[in-house]
């Protein structure tokens, strides 16, 4: 499920908390809405408004932190990709069909990327190598070097081919959604008695109905905001693959 529509019935659960107080303020007798039953209802929703409020906080920094960490990978992936590109680039001629296999692998790679980070598709399944990946290092390992230069050089280049197949292993276990279903139900239940219970003890009026509205929109959006940013490679907020796919000059044009 999207995080918009996630997003969606997590407001429409917060605000139906706050119709159902306004309904049980007219059902419910006077005499059960005293002063003291005030007190002790204020009293327990400032303890799970508080708890709340802790929570989305916590979540909104984690899930701000892990999305930053993922684009700091992808930019990581895309300067390998230049510097591999470089150092074969200073190997020599030899290191053409090596340089060919790279800039083919760049768009794979970033289709892979973001097909893997949408949220409808399956990542739990085992890491799988591309035959294009397979190829480029089989013909990184087929060169064969003339010179102390050269050997330096392609030394260079499997180390980057390392570092960058690594940088990938981490992208790809941290990729999908980390806030378990089950947290987030109990997220939006804490929400929805919090307006249920500011619904409670207030006049239905104009005011009170477009405050409620306007809060439980805002708290909404704080759950879309966390949920959009567990998915970094789609939606609103997404990384650009843009930066990946044009990393590296066609290869006539860089020779």
């Amino acid at each position: 499920m999207s995080p918009l529509a996630m997003s969606c019935i997590a407001f429409a659960c917060i605000l139906g908390g706050a119709l159902v107080g306004m309904f049980l303020r007219n059902r419910v007798p006077e005499h059960h809405l005293s002063a003291d039953t005030k007190e002790v209802v204020r009293l327990g929703t400032g303890v799970i408004g508080m708890i709340a409020a802790v929570v989305l906080g916590l979540l909104i920094a984690s899930a701000k932190s892990a999305y930053d960490t993922q684009s700091t990978q992808i930019k990581q992936i895309t300067a390998n990709f230049i510097l591999l590109d470089l150092v074969l680039r200073q190997y020599g001629p030899q290191a053409h069909a090596a340089r060919d296999l790279l800039r083919r692998g760049v768009g794979a790679l970033a289709d892979r990327i973001w097909s893997e980070g949408s949220s409808d598709s399956a990542t739990a399944g085992p890491f799988e190598v591309t035959g294009a990946s397979d190829a480029f290092y089989e013909k990184l390992r087929e060169l064969s070097p003339s010179n102390d230069a050269q050997r330096s050089l392609k030394a260079q280049a499997i180390q980057i081919t390392s570092d960058l197949t690594r940088t990938r292993l981490l992208l790809f276990t941290q990729l999908g959604n980390s806030i378990p279903m089950p947290f987030l139900v109990v997220l939006v239940f804490w929400l929805t008695i919090i307006f249920a219970s500011f619904s409670l003890f207030a006049q239905a009026n104009a005011i009170a109905l477009g405050s409620l509205l306007l809060f439980a929109l805002s708290a909404a959006g704080s759950i879309f905001l966390i949920l959009e940013l567990g998915h970094p490679f789609e939606g609103l907020m997404q990384i650009s693959s843009e930066p990946l796919r044009n990393a590296l000059a066609p290869l006539g044009a860089s020779a």
